[in-house]
């Protein structure tokens, strides 16, 4: 029975987030959002904006949103989300106007 409890207590240690595992996790969300925004900015020079990159991009942000606790960044996901919102309703109003 001890080795089992062993075995639990080092699986339960496993489990627990460090600050530098906190901020490790922040860090890449992070990038994978900031990349996402560097592929709608090239896109949007290019005229090249697709409603698939502005889903994407909605759907990191939902993603980013759940793992957040910060009021200062949840503010910047919203503006982006809205203007990613945006975006959209004038790539799909276009599409209705041809």
């Amino acid at each position: 029975m001890t080795g089992v409890m062993g075995m639990q207590s080092l699986l339960a240690l496993q489990d627990i987030e460090t600050p530098t595992d906190r901020r490790r996790r922040s860090v890449k969300r992070a990038g994978r959002l900031l990349d996402e925004l560097d592929e709608i900015k090239i896109a949007l020079l290019g005229g090249e904006l697709g409603q698939v990159q502005l889903e994407r991009l909605s759907r990191t942000i939902r993603e980013q949103r759940s793992a957040t606790e910060d009021p200062e960044l949840e503010g910047l996901l919203d503006e982006i989300e809205t203007r990613a919102a945006v975006e959209l309703a004038k790539l799909e109003r276009a599409a209705r106007a041809v």
